[in-house]
């Protein structure tokens, strides 16, 4: 067989809240009695009696002593009046639903109207409305009764009774407003009834049997199996699946089930159990679906739906749960679907067990919540080191957020080095510890600081174990001065002087590297008394000079760009960074007075290479040796002569600046 059934099938809201509060009434000291049977099924009614909760149809019967319990489906006015009159301790169980119906016509019958009942003037609930407006109601169930109802000088207040059937409801409404012309109309049809309606009309559409499960006097069941009937030929009403006799009849079919708002799960799961061959035990059947939760329980359920708004949990009893989008994490960031999936299993907390539609709430933050106190205590006492994340700044301090609990953290605390601006902090994860804990008010008070310097001695240690010259690291800019950078290579700050981050000339060290930048520095120097550490950031395969010895010659003509100019001479860039002098007295086969008047800044010449010094990394330069010799002139006075050659650098790239050349370089008198 294929069996489906309906997702409203079973108990509704007012019954399942008041069946289950009469089985704890089971369990109490107190004698219980209910007015008449608590719902429309002999099961439940038999089983309570057996657990002690009778049934009494009169108060006159009450037993000494005893409790009344008030059904679901309400009572008069007077019945009120009379239990306070005699002092008779009562449990009012009337569906929430049906109370609003009773306030509704107590308010308009005392501000004059004329009340009208949809119902059936027999049903305990029509009575029990009819109760509260002085049982002057004018009761009608038809679209023709409607059709004669005239109104006479008193304006009408219409209501229906919860599970009156939805289409002949709008029928008699139609006409009520054309022959009733000053009314109020409050549409009272529970909707736990008319989606139960509608959707048995869907499900009988679409299978060969339609099985209608529930008391045959139960108003409810009675106009499901109408519904169903008019669908699907083949549709059927019974207490029980015993009722249906040889079930072989049904194979092959697609069968399609529902019951009434009075049905038990245990009589839905018994039809299923059977129609499927196996054969279970009843009565655990029934102790089965008499599971309850109470707020304050922690379940674990399954998720059967996620929506953008909420998720929908199995608990195994009859009422789905419903966990809200705000219910599911304390990160307002994340929607359910980034948290949990379908068939995934949760533990949860029972914020209701049932609300104002009946459904039971449940929050999955509160319990993480709950989890998270306890590891916080934990982590207090163990002294166990935490993560979170920087989301403000407080008077004195900043807060670090840890899962739902903020964590305050003192200024003096929140690192390991004085900070003059916290901001810098904000949005960053760090990691703490907890320092005080006040388990009252719930304020947690953490320190990073002893995280940190914990781990930076640990670092330490490691690192002076294993660190030795020429050891590469893999390092992290953390400061930048005009002289170099201090570069973090595993809890220990190494200087990478501006001489040792490039290998062509740079102003400043952040026009190589900036603080945070990731780099691979090796260990130049180690100063073990001072703790201080000398680091390299050069690649030693990169040397110019090492490339221009693979390249370079004495006697080489290249070509070359003057980049700079000094009264003793011009200095050429033969390769990138590579530079050569070209002395004076080389620039020309004459004598001049000084190296512009024959050369410009940029300018492109051929030179010879002259002399090679690569212990120094200095070459010497000719452009006079690629020229014609000029006729041999008179020597100029001893004081014009150029400075002696020895005297002067042939590289200005690893000498001082300019000013000191020009000073320290001086003529040489003949």
């Amino acid at each position: 067989m294929d069996i489906k059934l309906a997702k409203t099938a079973g108990f509704c809201f007012g019954v399942a809240r008041a069946v289950d509060r009469a089985y704890q009434c089971a369990n109490e000291e107190t004698k219980y009695c209910t007015l008449g049977p608590i719902i429309h099924n002999a099961q439940v009614v038999e089983d309570l009696c057996q657990k002690g909760v009778t049934v009494i149809e009169n108060i006159e019967d009450l037993p000494s002593g005893a409790t009344v319990i008030i059904r679901t489906h309400g009572v008069p006015k007077a019945m009120y009046q009379k239990l306070e009159a005699q002092h008779i301790p009562y449990l009012d169980l009337t569906c929430p639903f049906v109370k609003k119906i009773h306030n509704l016509v107590d308010r308009h019958r005392q501000d004059g109207y004329q009340i009208v009942i949809i119902g059936d003037p027999t049903h305990p609930e029509v009575i029990g409305i009819n109760g509260w407006c002085d049982n002057s109601a004018l009761i009608i169930q038809t679209p023709e009764e409607a059709k004669t109802l005239k109104s006479d000088q008193k304006p009408l207040c219409i209501v229906a009774q919860t599970t009156f059937n939805q289409n002949i409801y709008k029928k008699i409404i139609f006409f009520l407003k054309k022959t009733c012309q000053n009314t109020v109309i409050f549409d009272t049809i529970c909707n736990a009834t008319e989606e139960r309606q509608t959707e048995s009309r869907s499900l009988a559409a679409e299978v060969d049997v339609m099985l209608v499960l529930g008391g045959q006097n139960s108003s409810n069941t009675q106009k499901l199996y109408q519904i169903c009937k008019s669908v699907c030929d083949e549709a059927y009403c019974a207490e029980s699946i015993n009722e249906l006799g040889d079930l072989s009849r049904f194979k092959n079919k697609k069968i399609g089930i529902t019951a009434g708002a009075s049905t038990p799960a245990v009589i839905i799961k018994e039809a299923i159990n059977k129609m499927e061959n196996q054969d279970q035990n009843f009565a655990t059947l029934f102790e089965e679906s008499l599971k309850t939760l109470n707020t304050g329980d922690v379940v674990t359920g399954t998720v059967i739906e996620v929506r953008p708004t909420e998720v929908i949990v199995d608990l195994q009893v009859k009422q789905d749960g419903i966990i809200p989008a705000s219910e599911i994490s304390d990160d307002p960031s994340l929607s359910p679907a980034d948290i949990v999936k379908p068939g995934d299993e949760v533990q949860v907390f029972v914020v209701r067990v049932n609300d104002a539609d009946g459904n039971i709430m449940l929050s999955k933050k509160k319990l993480d919540s709950i989890k998270t106190w306890e590891a916080i205590l934990k982590a207090a006492e163990d002294g166990e080191i935490l993560e979170g994340k920087v989301s403000g700044l407080v008077n004195g301090g900043v807060i670090v957020t840890y899962k739902s609990y903020r964590v305050f953290v003192p200024a003096s605390l929140a690192n390991d080095r004085y900070l003059s601006d916290l901001n810098e902090l904000v949005g960053k994860v760090v990691p703490f510890k907890i320092i005080d804990v006040n388990e009252r008010r719930k304020r947690i008070v953490g320190s990073v600081k002893a995280v940190l310097a914990a781990q930076k001695q640990e670092l330490l240690k490691a690192f002076w174990e294993s660190a030795e010259v020429g050891k590469k690291y893999n390092g992290i800019v953390k400061s930048i001065t005009n002289f170099g950078a201090f570069v973090d290579i595993g809890g220990v700050d190494g200087l990478v002087h501006i001489s040792e981050l490039s290998w062509a000339r740079i102003k400043h060290p952040s026009d190589v590297v900036s603080v945070g930048d990731a780099i691979e520095v090796y260990i130049k120097d180690i100063n073990e008394e001072t703790k201080k550490i000398s680091l390299g950031y050069k690649n030693p395969a990169e040397n110019p000079w090492e490339m221009a010895k693979a390249k370079l010659n004495v006697e080489d003509v290249v070509k070359a760009k003057i980049v700079r100019m000094l009264p003793f001479g011009a200095f050429a860039e033969i390769l990138p960074t590579v530079d050569g002098l070209i002395h004076i007295s080389q620039i020309a086969n004459k004598r001049i007075a000084k190296p512009q008047d024959e050369l410009s800044i940029g300018q492109e010449v051929d030179v010879k290479i002259t002399e090679i010094d690569w212990e120094n990394k200095k070459i010497a330069l000719s452009i006079r040796a690629l020229l014609p010799e000029e006729p041999a002139v008179e020597e100029a006075p001893a004081a014009e002569a150029a400075p002696a050659e020895e005297e002067v650098p042939t590289s200005y790239h690893d000498e001082v600046e300019a000013d000191t050349i020009a000073d320290a370089v001086a003529p040489v008198e003949e």
